[in-house]
């Protein structure tokens, strides 16, 4: 073993930093390696100067340099062209709006675009706005698995070859279908080291390991065919799909916001990560299929934690809602801005109404949670609307629809016939059926109030979102990021990955036996946004 006199010792020109204060600021230099001294002042932290055999200061512990840039996979900053291991999740009905992939495009993240729930010209309007304001960079659009309206995932699909997206982010998907195939399939051709190129790339959004499986795997061969036959893709495109899996990014999702079967990410994670070095093995595929978080990633410390565990990047949802550029309304903004971590809860999906699936929304100000379930209970209790009793029925007109629900039918009819007619279809001789539908009205225009801000309905607001909003507000109480207005998205990313580097250093510090004071951490300052401008392609 080393003796104490034996140790190797530092020397300089700056004094050791001592106290609170000097110690944070050392240590959150972080591009460059920081050493833990002693000497008559005891303990101190230093940056720059030398390691020599004789120095003044001897050298308690050490950590190198590790900035943001350096959290996470570098296959993954790699495949996307990132400057860091961070994404921003899709949230539906384009909250996560076309400034918001901008913004992040212009900083080196990695944004996906919510095209969830919105109709195939007004993704197209946005997939118009990425090819011209952010040629080259990188973005992903969201296809969320509509086993109710199978036709919009093929049109997404359909505009996201046209326009040559090269990212897209699945999810809610309980089984892969032909159109996430067919857009993998559509991107590959031979060629590089490998000889396979995968110029369409998926991420792949999973809660279960029986659903990472499948994106873990090669495409089915029977859908790969079927394909084929249809002229989607080709032979060789199909010869090559043997030799990648349909996603090579999978994200882990935890407790989040929307859609949602809220387990704990370090039990999950864990899970899934040993589930794809067993397929890697089975598979030898040319690319490590790498593995993100999401869900609960809130904080510096989440976000360091994500990483500890072994994600390869991370994911955040909830806390982007609050941003300038979220598409979505002042006041819900507000809302969210003033949520607690108790204050969500799960209600009644709208896409996924009849098979009884929930979403997590914010409870706190909001009447949706509680009339969508009776809503739901009322779908599960009788066959159609006109069994519903008398006074039950006007109830529910009154309180929850403020109009006859014949009138909501109207409206319904008028919707799908331009969305979606095969839904009118189905319903046609189907009173349950009619009903579902005209209970997903309520669910679906709840989320447009919310998004529009129209007052009169605040109190039916339908808002995804998830606990780590509640820890989100948490830590920049008292910052200039307290209030919505100053949180912009890119400036949030840097605020979180620069202090999950700097807790990272903390750990592995603490790994060496440096105990810190209580409460050494990164706090958002103004000086931070400064630094940061005028977000890039935000529009008023």
């Amino acid at each position: 073993m080393t003796s104490d006199h034996q140790r190797p010792r530092w020397t300089g020109t700056a004094a050791p930093a001592v106290g609170d204060t000097g110690v944070h600021e050392a240590l959150m230099r972080l591009g460059e390696p920081v050493y833990i001294v002693r000497g008559p002042y005891g303990l101190g932290a230093v940056t720059g100067g030398a390691v020599v055999a004789g120095g003044e200061h001897e050298i308690v512990a050490t950590a190198p340099p590790l900035g943001p840039e350096r959290l996470g996979s570098a296959a993954f900053l790699a495949a996307h062209g990132l400057r860091q291991a961070y994404m921003s999740g899709a949230m539906a009905n384009g909250i996560a709006s076309a400034d918001m992939v901008i913004a992040m495009a212009r900083a080196g993240l990695l944004g996906s675009y919510g095209a969830a729930g919105l109709l195939p010209e007004a993704i197209e309007q946005a997939l118009i706005r990425f090819r011209d304001e952010i040629p080259g960079l990188p973005y992903a659009c969201n296809l969320i698995h509509s086993p109710s309206e199978e036709r919009l995932e093929r049109t997404a699909v359909d505009l996201f070859l046209k326009y040559r997206v090269p990212c897209v982010e699945a999810s809610a998907f309980l089984t892969l279908t032909p159109h996430i195939v067919r857009y993998r399939l559509a991107g590959l051709r031979a060629g590089g080291p490998h000889g396979v190129i995968a110029e369409n790339k998926v991420i792949a959004k999973v809660s279960r390991p029986e659903l990472a499986e499948l994106f873990m795997r090669p495409a089915p061969e029977a859908m790969v065919r079927a394909l084929v036959e249809e002229g989607a893709v080709t032979e060789e495109q199909a010869r090559l799909s043997k030799l990648v899996p349909v996603a090579g990014d999978i994200t882990v999702e935890a407790d989040s916001g929307g859609h949602t079967d809220r387990r704990p990410l370090p039990a999950l994670l864990p899970v899934i990560m040993r589930q794809r070095d067993a397929i890697m093995q089975e598979h030898a595929y040319p690319e490590r299929v790498r593995v993100g978080a999401a869900g609960g990633i809130g904080s510096p410390e989440a976000a360091a934690g994500a990483f500890a565990m072994g994600a390869d990047y991370i994911v955040t949802g909830s806390v982007n809602q609050s941003c300038l550029e979220a598409g979505t309304s002042p006041r819900v903004k507000e809302m969210l801005a003033q949520a607690g971590i108790a204050d969500f809860e799960m209600a009644p999906a709208a896409d996924m109404f009849e098979m009884g699936v929930e979403l997590q929304v914010l409870k706190r100000g909001t009447f949706f949670p509680m009339r969508a379930k009776q809503l739901y209970e009322l779908y599960r209790a009788h066959d159609g609307i006109e069994e519903i009793p008398a006074a039950v029925r006007e109830r529910v007109e009154k309180q929850i629809f403020r109009r006859p629900l014949d009138s909501v039918w109207a409206e319904t009819v008028e919707y799908f016939t331009r969305r979606d007619p095969d839904q009118l279809a189905r319903a046609a001789d189907h009173p349950k059926r009619r009903a579902a539908l005209i209970f997903r009205w309520y669910l679906g225009m709840a989320s447009r109030w919310a998004k529009t801000g129209e007052a009169d309905r605040a109190v039916d607001y339908q808002i995804w979102c998830g606990p780590a909003m509640g820890s989100f507000n948490a830590w920049v109480r008292g910052t200039y990021l307290a209030a919505p207005e100053h949180r912009r998205v890119a400036d949030v990313a840097r605020q979180i990955m620069t202090g999950a580097a700097f807790h990272q250093r903390l750990s592995v510090l603490r790994g060496a036996g440096v105990t810190f004071p209580t409460g050494l951490g990164t706090r958002p300052s103004p000086e931070d946004a400064a630094a940061v401008g005028p977000v890039a392609g935000a529009r008023p």
